[in-house]
């Protein structure tokens, strides 16, 4: 089935590319606040690059919270983008882990899959029932090696080992409406052992090697199996899904693979030539590079 895959250089926090309710699916794993790799990213933002001055300066616990809040009010602008991009019943996928640090001498959690699933409900968004990926890399161990936190098998000072990360799951309105037999609905059906895989709240596999220079690594790409099982879950052979936060093109790679169109958004142009390479193009799959680093008037 010929495809359309667009990949636009630019802020996904306005997306005029994109028209109102023309998206049926939205996958992407975004930078996750709080955890170290993204914080030039989201410092990018002269609000929170000025608060991480003032904590660098003062060494106050309260703006610790503050820069928290400012990351996800960040996000924010791309969930709210996406709503209005998806169709009446369209899904939205965000892959997002927590994160735990210690800032301004205090061991804390920053609950990144709560925050998120607080602010898309309150945007209108249903929330359904969200996956847990749970990565058999991570292990406990002790005495550094691994990801263990706390003092050896004495109580009470260890930490819980985060080695799950959510796949966090909402629909825009009601349930999508089909015609009977619809075609590419049935051509689009998963089957009974994939269901059974697939629909389940548990998902173990193994994450995704980094083995690219440092730029790739803070893509942080995700598995092309997850993108690949969401694309097929939630939507059907024809359709267009939204990446807001491409990275190194994962998603867009596996809605090419999967019959599926693709939109992508990535701010930074360096990941265009990795990009270009995953996606690639051919007759029946076309390739559309748009450039708008320029600031939107």
């Amino acid at each position: 089935m010929p495809t359309h895959h667009r990949v636009v250089i630019g802020n996904s926090q306005i997306m005029p590319e994109i028209e109102s309710g023309s998206v049926q699916l939205m996958v992407t794993s975004p930078p996750y606040p709080m955890i170290a790799m993204w914080d030039e990213q989201f410092k990018s933002d002269l609000k929170i690059s000025e608060l991480w001055q003032k904590l660098d300066v003062r060494g106050d616990e309260t703006m610790v919270r503050q820069i928290y809040d400012a990351m996800h009010e960040n996000l924010v602008k791309v969930w709210v983008e996406t709503y209005r991009a998806l169709c009446d019943g369209g899904i939205a996928c965000i892959n997002i882990g927590d994160a735990t640090r210690s800032i301004a001498g205090k061991f804390q959690l920053f609950p990144n899959h709560a925050r998120i699933t607080e602010v898309c409900e309150k945007m209108g968004f249903t929330t359904l029932p969200y996956i847990l990926w749970k990565k058999p890399t991570n292990k406990p161990s002790y005495k550094g090696k691994g990801a263990f936190l706390g003092s050896g098998f004495l109580p009470p000072n260890a930490y819980v080992t985060l080695d799950c990360e959510f796949i966090l799951l909402f629909r825009k309105g009601s349930l999508r409406r089909f015609e009977p037999k619809d075609k590419q609905r049935y051509e689009s059906a998963f089957t009974k052992a994939q269901r059974d895989e697939w629909f389940s709240q548990i998902w173990t596999l193994k994450g995704t090697r980094q083995t690219a220079g440092e730029l790739e690594r803070r893509t942080a790409a995700y598995p092309e199996e997850i993108a690949e099982r969401l694309i097929k879950m939630f939507s059907v052979k024809g359709e267009t899904v939204l990446d807001p936060f491409l990275g190194s093109g994962t998603t867009s790679k596996a809605a090419l693979a999967n019959d599926r169109n693709s939109i992508g958004y990535e701010i930074d142009a360096k990941l265009l030539k990795t990009i270009r390479k995953k996606i690639g193009a051919t007759k029946s799959h076309a390739l559309e590079i748009v450039d708008r680093r320029e600031p939107l008037v």
